[in-house]
């Protein structure tokens, strides 16, 4: 019998430590899962987050912008400085602390989403080099709207700069100062980087100066932003304006080298004072400027390659011809072979740099 009642009362032990065991470890397992269901549920919180802050807009800052902030951008006052078919430029007045940027706004019919912006905006913001704009911050807003935040240059672009005319601009050590630093700025764009980067719409209107007619390359690499159609209007309007390479079709048949057959016109512009103004009955015909100076040059008309005052003294003003005119015409040969309808013939950016600093 009391073998028996010892037999009932082990049994019975064994059968709650048994359950007790059940439970702690239900009571284990279920505490995990609450543990992963927070996890999961903090995640999925700040993924919200994420969007949320995308949707409300927010503020990328470069080198330069570190203390930019979205008030300051969006309640600039500004002035229209410059328009296109995808954007607006402005010049605009920061009021916490009274400097002057260039805000590029980038309507939201013209560009991509931002999601796919993202690895453009990481790779343009960072490059940074003395004949290149910075791109100092970058804004995107809950309505699709882009903005592009740059230094501001007090003496314009390189288009202006020499339709107006002015001594400056006929100046030998200006043009040569210029054109070597646009060269450069491009030079680091085909190789300065892991890859090479295509400007894409060079011409002298991208071409900022600062008051000492330093020169800054800028849009290099804009058409990334641009959905299809905004790059087809854009590639349509460097063919009135005389800026696109008889070879480009289409925004995929750009390179390096239709970016050298831009810098060729610019060159001549630098060094005539004329525009490239394209005819526009022919625009997928080359340049309007390159073809009428291959015609001065058959017509012996060597006057018409270059504007007279290059070659006048710049030191006391006397009319007295110091500059050598093998230079200059070197030079004219340089741009005429960037300006080649044939690609294969125009030299490379590194040729380029080189013969021009020999100059």
């Amino acid at each position: 019998m009391e073998k028996s009642h010892k037999l009932v009362l082990i049994v019975t032990l064994s059968i709650s430590f048994a359950i007790f065991i059940a439970l702690a470890l239900f009571c284990i397992y279920r505490r995990k899962g609450s543990k992963k269901d927070d996890k999961e549920a903090s995640f999925e919180h700040k993924e919200k987050g994420v969007q949320e802050m995308e949707m409300n807009g927010d503020l990328i800052r470069f080198d330069g912008g570190e203390d930019l902030t979205c008030v300051d951008i969006l309640d600039a006052p500004g002035e229209v400085i410059g328009k296109s078919s995808y954007g607006t430029l402005y010049r605009a007045n920061l009021l916490k602390n009274g400097s002057v940027v260039c805000l590029r706004f980038l309507r939201p019919t013209c560009t991509e989403k931002v999601q796919d912006l993202m690895p453009v905006v990481q790779l343009l913001g960072s490059i940074r080099h003395p004949n290149l704009v910075p791109i100092c911050g970058f804004y995107s807003g809950s309505r699709g709207e882009k903005l592009l935040v740059h230094p501001f240059y007090g003496r314009g672009n390189l288009a202006q700069f020499i339709k107006d005319g002015k001594d400056e601009c006929h100046k030998w050590r200006v043009i040569s100062r210029i054109s070597i630093g646009i060269a450069r700025g491009l030079d680091h764009l085909h190789t300065g980087l892991q890859k090479p980067i295509i400007h894409g719409n060079l011409k002298a209107k991208n071409i900022l100066l600062d008051q000492n007619l330093h020169p800054f390359v800028s849009d290099f690499g804009l058409h990334a932003f641009l959905n299809p159609a905004a790059t087809k209007e854009m590639l349509e309007r460097a063919a009135i304006e005389g800026y696109k390479a008889p070879e480009i079709i289409s925004m995929e048949d750009m390179n390096e080298l239709t970016d050298i057959y831009n810098l060729g016109l610019i060159l001549l512009e630098l060094l005539t004072g004329k525009e490239p103004v394209n005819n526009k009955a022919n625009p997928d015909q080359d340049s309007y400027l390159a073809t009428s100076l291959r015609n001065a040059i058959l017509d012996h008309r060597i006057s018409d390659l270059y504007h007279p005052d290059i070659l006048l003294d710049e030191n006391n003003g006397n009319g007295s011809l110091i500059i050598n005119e093998d230079r200059v015409l070197g030079f004219f040969q340089l741009a005429m072979a960037c300006c080649s309808p044939s690609p294969s013939l125009r030299p490379n950016i590194k040729q380029i740099c080189r013969k021009l600093e020999e100059i």
